[in-house]
């Protein structure tokens, strides 16, 4: 009856997962363009507010708020560790993003799940397929390409290297934050965890937040940072419920297309609106090199062990 009506919602499933994709794929354009007004700590300080808020209220309204109090001070100390991590993650995303092109960092944020899947084998003693190795060689060897491209690219990105370097550092961190929380869902539900490190971060970040930079935002810079606020709800409650209907490598062969979608993205607004957006310099090698990275993404998530059904 399970595996019926999960096959039977394919289509649904299909849909949030390129919802998912869509909006992975057109947060980068929109928050290269909110940082033109505000600095990264203001703009990851109002994204993780807003989360808090929405979340939390979200939560109350389904009558899924938890309490907290079940949990020992290791799990504490977790919580606190994942809160860090994911803070991480998006400043030093949004510190690479500043320094590189929106596509260049959707490709290179693509090692995030793959070193994810990395640490599970060493923490949690999870297997990779033979394919799934091959996949990875395949991301690994794309991204070599598609970076010594855009270090050879002469009117390529200035300080293209430190911009990499930040969004892998973010890939790391983000992996970090990913098996922390997988520890986690023993003892919350995934929601409530990010509920709780939404407003975390909120609170750390609020010092250095600069909020009399907001007032001073013009009409189209405040549509961007809401729409980075809400991307941040949309995607993940997406994610989420493509999930619930679908296959997860399924899921994962889908996210896999979003650089792809992130290029065609920042190429159609370069046409309708070309003094927002910087078109991409790629050449043929860094091509290549993208599609070879979302191919390795498919084939690692296409050939990932399948438990057999009860």
């Amino acid at each position: 009856m399970i595996l019926h009506t999960v096959s039977g919602r394919w289509r649904l499933g299909l849909l949030l997962a390129f919802l998912t994709a869509g909006l992975w794929a057109t947060l980068p354009v929109a928050l290269k363009l909110i940082l033109r007004d505000l600095d990264p700590l203001t703009v990851t300080w109002f994204r993780f507010a807003f989360a808090s808020v929405g979340l939390g209220l979200w939560l109350a309204w389904r009558g899924r708020l938890v309490p907290l109090r079940q949990l020992h001070g290791r799990h504490w100390a977790l919580l606190g560790l994942a809160g860090l991590m994911l803070i991480g993650n998006y400043l030093f995303y949004l510190w690479g993003l500043h320094y590189t092109t929106a596509a260049n960092a959707q490709l290179l944020i693509q090692l995030a799940p793959l070193l994810m899947a990395i640490g599970a084998i060493v923490v949690f003693k999870e297997h990779f397929t033979i394919a799934q190795w091959g996949g990875l060689a395949l991301v690994a060897g794309g991204l070599l390409l598609f970076f010594s491209d855009q270090r050879a690219q002469a009117d390529g990105p200035p300080h293209y290297a430190l911009g990499a370097a930040c969004i892998v550092l973010a890939a790391v961190l983000w992996a970090c934050y990913a098996l922390l929380q997988k520890q986690l869902l023993r003892h919350l539900g995934s929601q409530t965890i990010l509920c709780c490190i939404y407003l975390l971060a909120t609170l750390l970040l609020l010092p250095t937040a600069d909020l009399s930079a907001l007032r001073g935002l013009s009409a189209a810079a405040w549509w961007a940072l809401l729409y980075c606020a809400l991307n941040t709800l949309g995607a993940y409650g997406a994610f989420a419920e493509a999930l619930a209907h679908w296959e997860a490598s399924r899921v994962s062969v889908v996210l896999a297309l979003t650089p792809l979608l992130t290029l065609a993205t920042v190429e159609l607004l370069h046409w309708l609106v070309p003094e927002w957006v910087t078109p991409e310099t790629i050449g043929l090698v860094g091509v290549i090199g993208a599609l070879v990275v979302v191919s390795g993404s498919i084939v690692t998530s296409l050939f990932g062990r399948r438990r057999t059904a009860s």
